[in-house]
This record gives C-alpha cells, sequence and structure tokens, in this order.
C-alpha cells in the first residue's frame, strides 16, 4: 500500500527472518505452544485435563483462525481473551481447559521473551560472520605499514590487519554479552495476577510442590531450563533495558567502525564495496560516497538511543505492574533487534568487500615518516660519535623547514634531503631511505595480529565453525 507508513526497518533494511521472530503469526503460534504446554503440566501434576483435549489443542496449534480472533475483540477489546475465544472455537473439548489459571502476561510476556531468545540466535550468528570475514582481512594486511592517527593527527605506524583487529575485538565484546544473555535465558513461567501464583494454588488444592513444578515443566517443554523465581505480573522489566543495552553495544561497535571506513575512504586508503552501475551523486558524477558505511552510522545512532526506552521503562514500573511499558515495548524492542540486524547485514556486506590502496597508503605513510624516523637517525649519528644535544638541535631546525615547505608552499617533504645534506649526520640519502623503511617502525603490529588471530579469534571461530552466515543483499 502506498498510502500508509510503513516502518523502513521491515520495508528495507532487516531480513526476513528477523521481520518474522516479531510477526503476529510468531506470537500468536507461541501463545498456542505455551498454551498447550500449560495444559500438558496441569496434566501430568494431576489437574482432570484429558489426552484428547491436549491433541484436539495440538492439531490446531499452526492454522490460527485470525478472523474469528479480530471479530472477537472488536467486541470484547482484549487481544489475549479474543485469541482464547478463537482457540475455543476449533477445540470444542478443550475449550474449558485453554488458558486455566493463567493471567495475559503468562502468553505475552513468555512469548516476548522467547522471541528475544531466537532474535539473540540470530545477532550472536551474523556476530560471527562479521567476525569471520575480518579475519581474513587481518590476516591478509598484518604486514601492510599504514599511517596510524591519534587525534586524527598522524602518529606512529601500524598495519592495516592490526587496525581490523581494533573494530573484531569490539565484536569480540559484543558477543561474550550476547551469550551471557543466552547462556541466563529464563521463561516468566506462569505467576498469576499478582506473582503469587495463587490461582494456581487454588487449582492444586493448595499443593505448593505441584505450583513449583509447574513452572519447571512448562519451562522444559519450551526448551527452558528454568523460569525467573519471582516476579510480579511481568518479568522484570530489566531484562528488557540488558538485552537492549547489548544491542546498543554492537551499535557502538559497528559505528566506530563505519567512522574509520568513512575516513579512509576520504584518504583513498581503504573503500567499500561500490557496484559497476552503482550512482554515487545525483551531480556529480564521479563520486563514490561511502552510503553503506554512513547507513551503518545512521542506523546505530537510532539504536543506541532506542535503548532509552527500555531502561526508563524499567525504572519506572509501580509495585508489581503497570501498562505503560506495553506500547513502549512493543515498539522500542522489535525496531532495535531489525536495526541491529540491519547494522549487521551492512557490516557484513562492506567488510567482506572492501577495498584497499597499497600505494596510496604507501605515499600517505612516506610523507610523514621522515619526521618519525628522526630519532632513529639522531641515535645512528650519536653511535658514530656526533653529540646528541648538537643533533637535536639540527634536527628541530631541519623539521621546521620541511614543515614550512610542506604547509605553506605545497612542495614535498624534504627532510630526508637536507639531513642528508648537513655534515654533521654522516650518512647519505641511500641510508637514510634504508633507515626510513616502514616496517621497522611499525612495531609488533603484525605479530600482534597475528597473535590475536590465533589466540583469540580461532577460538572462537572453531566454536561456531558450524553456523552459516547468509550474504544479506543490500538496499542501497
Amino acid at each position: 500500500m502506498k498510502d500508509t507508513y510503513e516502518s523502513p526497518l521491515s520495508s528495507r533494511y532487516a531480513d526476513q527472518k528477523m521481520k518474522y521472530l516479531f510477526s503476529p503469526d510468531m506470537k500468536f503460534r507461541t501463545w498456542r505452544k505455551l498454551w498447550i504446554a500449560l495444559a500438558e503440566s496441569e496434566k501430568e501434576l494431576g489437574l482432570p485435563i484429558t489426552q484428547e483435549q491436549i491433541d484436539e489443542m495440538k492439531a490446531h496449534q499452526d492454522d490460527i483462525n485470525y478472523e474469528v480472533a479480530q471479530r472477537r475483540e472488536k467486541e470484547v477489546r482484549h487481544d489475549v481473551m479474543s485469541h482464547v475465544y478463537a482457540f475455543g472455537e476449533q477445540c470444542p473439548k478443550a475449550r474449558p481447559i485453554i488458558h486455566l489459571g493463567a493471567t495475559s502476561c503468562y502468553v505475552g510476556d513468555n512469548t516476548d521473551i522467547i522471541v528475544m531468545t531466537e532474535a539473540l540466535k540470530l545477532v550472536q550468528n551474523k556476530l560471527v560472520g562479521v567476525i569471520r570475514v575480518l579475519s581474513r582481512f587481518a590476516e591478509e594486511y598484518k604486514d601492510l605499514p599504514t599511517l596510524a592517527f591519534t587525534h586524527f593527527q598522524p602518529a606512529q605506524p601500524t598495519t592495516v590487519g592490526k587496525r581490523a583487529t581494533l573494530w573484531m575485538q569490539e565484536l569480540l565484546m559484543d558477543l561474550e554479552d550476547v551469550e551471557y544473555l543466552l547462556s541466563k535465558a529464563k521463561l516468566l513461567g506462569s505467576k498469576g495476577t499478582t506473582g503469587t501464583q495463587a490461582s494456581f494454588l487454588e487449582l492444586f488444592d493448595g499443593d505448593h510442590e505441584k505450583v513449583k513444578q509447574l513452572d519447571h515443566k512448562i519451562a522444559e517443554k519450551m526448551g527452558y531450563t528454568c523460569c525467573f523465581p519471582v516476579s510480579g505480573q511481568t518479568y522484570s522489566r530489566k531484562l528488557d533495558s540488558q538485552i537492549l543495552n547489548v544491542l546498543s553495544g554492537i551499535a557502538q561497535s559497528a559505528a566506530k567502525f563505519s567512522n574509520d571506513i568513512r575516513l579512509l575512504q576520504h584518504l583513498k586508503e581503504v573503500e567499500e564495496p561500490f557496484e559497476k552501475n552503482q550512482i554515487g551523486s545525483s551531480a556529480m558524477a564521479y563520486k563514490r560516497n561511502p552510503m553503506r558505511s554512513e547507513r551503518i552510522a545512521s542506523l546505530a545512532r537510532y539504536v543506541m538511543v532506542d535503548a532509552l526506552n527500555p531502561a526508563i521503562t524499567s525504572a519506572t514500573q509501580w509495585f508489581e505492574r503497570t501498562l505503560d511499558d506495553s506500547a513502549n515495548k512493543r515498539i522500542s524492542v522489535p525496531e532495535a533487534f531489525l536495526a541491529v540486524d540491519a547494522i549487521l547485514n551492512l557490516y557484513l556486506n562492506v567488510a567482506d568487500g572492501l577495498v584497499v590502496y597499497p600505494k596510496v597508503i604507501h605515499q600517505r605513510l612516506m610523507k610523514e615518516l621522515p619526521f618519525m624516523a628522526t630519532e632513529n637517525i639522531m641515535m645512528d649519528a650519536v653511535k658514530r660519535g656526533a653529540d646528541r644535544q648538537e643533533l637535536h638541535e639540527r634536527i628541530r631546525v631541519h623539521s621546521m623547514a620541511a614543515s614550512k615547505v610542506v604547509k605553506e608552499q605545497g612542495g614535498e617533504n624534504d627532510l630526508l634531503d637536507r639531513i642528508a645534506a648537513d655534515p654533521i649526520f654522516g650518512v647519505t640519502l641511500e641510508e637514510l631511505h634504508h633507515i626510513i623503511d616502514p616496517k621497522k617502525y611499525v612495531g609488533r603490529a603484525p605479530q600482534q595480529t597475528e597473535e590475536f588471530l590465533q589466540e583469540t579469534v580461532a577460538k572462537v571461530l572453531e566454536k561456531y565453525n558450524a553456523v552459516e552466515v547468509e550474504t544479506a543483499e543490500i538496499n542501497v
């Protein structure tokens, strides 16, 4: 429909798998699974529920009669009870025991947790995919010297591969956070109206042990090991805040990468992929704008700000529950996941297609390296008997003069020529060029990169060896 607003997160950016997790179909199918798990658990614990009733529910688990539910909701203005009614229409024998003892949050909150857990698994796999691609890039360029920057001012050289390890390390931190969230995933369970399980205690004639077992059985049937030990009517909204904080962390890592690529593309050293027929600008046909990296930055900004939503919601819940979380939650949580899904798709696409220009990198490095090599040049002259203080003064004078040529006259850096012409240094231009071999100034960058890839990254990738990440189509 062209006359109705549609979120670009859904229409342009996120993958179908992530979009499905937050779809009505996923939600309502999960509701029915939870109702079946509840009925099965109650039957196993002695309530008068028959296998015939459960089989009837299972037979209609996936063929949801949406039209019936929609008509009923217009009448009763309650989504859960509308779907209880619709399920009961399909399962007349099971109708009396569907949703027995439960509140709306039994299906609503447990489903939200299940959806977020499955969404985190998708995020986890995509993080692995990006790390895998970056590891190959770092290995390929671990020895290529490049000018490093602090404050975006020239600093001691590093290598292109070493710079990529900085991007990877942040993603590994994010992956650890995702793994931690998944390791402690637990359901709300069946806690009742205010979390006291009073309705279930009544159903089981005061048998506290059976009520406790009910939570465990439901969790097990839904693929979880446990439930939150205590709750109000809802699971603590702090969980949403924790999850979106981790998504925000991923967005931060991706934004840092995208900013580096945008700056490198300006320097013409490294570029993001650019298709043969892609148009960079409607006015300037020669331009190759870093559109993918800019989109990463743009979406990342949205996620970082969006993470404030569940933080404020968590902080302002009253006693056992309020409903001011609902409208906010159904927007902020899905959109954070959809945006991160899009970010990781873009990150993977850019990282997998980075174009490196070694000659430009070398040219820029050599314009700055003579200044950085002066300490080595001076030490070599001292070894030959020159006075360090006098050498330092001569280096200062020559450096200022060479800098003036570069900045004021737009000329080339002639510092090496000046030093070679000064007899106090006792060195030829050819010898100076040998002294300023870029590989002598990158420190342990190649070794650090290799060690990081072998000792850290390889172990992580081995753990996820079976994970296959599909190449996402990017809508620029």
